[in-house]
């Protein structure tokens, strides 16, 4: 019987103590038997690295990073680190998620068993509400922008029963293969967070790689944002949105995904929704930044693979 592939799983803290210290509690009982944890804590107050370390320390790797460098790059490292070990996967994993035991184990049997994949995703719960689906993976249109989480908010009555291709695997947990990261990169830093994961999928669709749904892997997700609605969420999300059809569009499809959101979203989305009016100047800022920001590059801002 051949050894198991060697799985790194990375898991980003940045003061969320409580979640991770869940999360990692819930993968010491992963049945998968050659799983690595990495924890890139990203300038956390209050020492938390050191509590983590305290804690788990004879379960993870403790990567300190003396600021918030962001997702993409707090991923990188921790892929980086993977990669110089000898991974055959990585595992990016929100902190505030609980797994099934045998979730890894799904996941890496979907992928050995796909030449052309890239990355495969979980079936994804909210934590709050334990059958109702949070995301089975997503599909991207570039036309308007807009990314959309197939199944979510729906009950699980078994309608996402079957391995299936999707356009993005959900950055709350994905499998990416060592041999399609050598072949795509690692993740664009221009992002620093939010649809960075989508842009990576994008990227390696665009080489003939494929990104897969796995419904016998399960999570539950707190589906909580680090950045609080109507600040830095808000900026970064509409930003990062046109941002990936500047760098993955054309010119057409860019002046259409702008129109979409200056005429068509943006207002619907405000006579829906009068009372939070206070986003408006997030989005504005975030269409301020494209005016301002014209040389924004089709190319990943990504350091060396390894």
């Amino acid at each position: 019987m051949s050894e198991a592939p060697q799985v790194f799983t990375i898991i980003l803290n940045w003061n969320g103590l409580a979640d991770t210290r869940e999360c990692l509690q819930s993968l010491r009982d992963v049945s998968y038997p050659a799983q690595r944890v990495i924890v890139v804590d990203n300038g956390s107050q209050e020492d938390e690295a050191r509590l983590l370390e305290q804690q788990f320390g004879d379960f993870i790797y403790l990567i300190r990073n003396q600021t918030n460098v962001g997702v993409a790059a707090g991923w990188n490292i921790g892929i980086r680190y993977a990669l110089e070990r000898g991974t055959d996967y990585v595992l990016l994993l929100n902190n505030d998620v609980i797994v099934d035991p045998d979730f890894l184990s799904e996941l890496v049997a979907a992928a050995q068993s796909r030449p052309d994949l890239a990355a495969a995703c979980p079936k994804t719960y909210f934590r709050h509400s334990p059958d109702v689906i949070y995301s089975t993976g997503g599909r991207v249109n570039i036309w308007t922008a807009t990314a959309r989480q197939i199944g979510r908010g729906q009950v699980d009555r078994g309608q996402f029963e079957r391995v299936a291709r999707r356009d993005y695997a959900d950055g709350v947990c994905i499998l990416i293969s060592k041999a399609a990261l050598e072949r795509v990169g690692l993740l664009d830093e221009d992002y620093f967070a939010y649809w960075e994961e989508t842009d990576w999928c994008f990227r390696a669709r665009e080489l003939g790689l494929r990104c897969y749904y796995v419904p016998a892997a399960k999570i539950w997700h707190k589906a909580a944002r680090s950045l609080s609605p109507g600040n830095d969420f808000y900026y970064l999300y509409r930003r990062n949105a046109l941002l990936f059809v500047r760098k993955r569009g054309n010119a057409l499809q860019l002046t259409s995904a702008l129109l979409m959101h200056l005429l068509v979203y943006g207002p619907a989305y405000f006579v829906r929704h009068p009372s939070r009016i206070g986003r408006a100047p997030s989005e504005a800022r975030a269409l301020l930044w494209h005016a301002t920001n014209r040389r924004a590059s089709n190319q990943a801002r990504q350091p060396p693979l390894v």
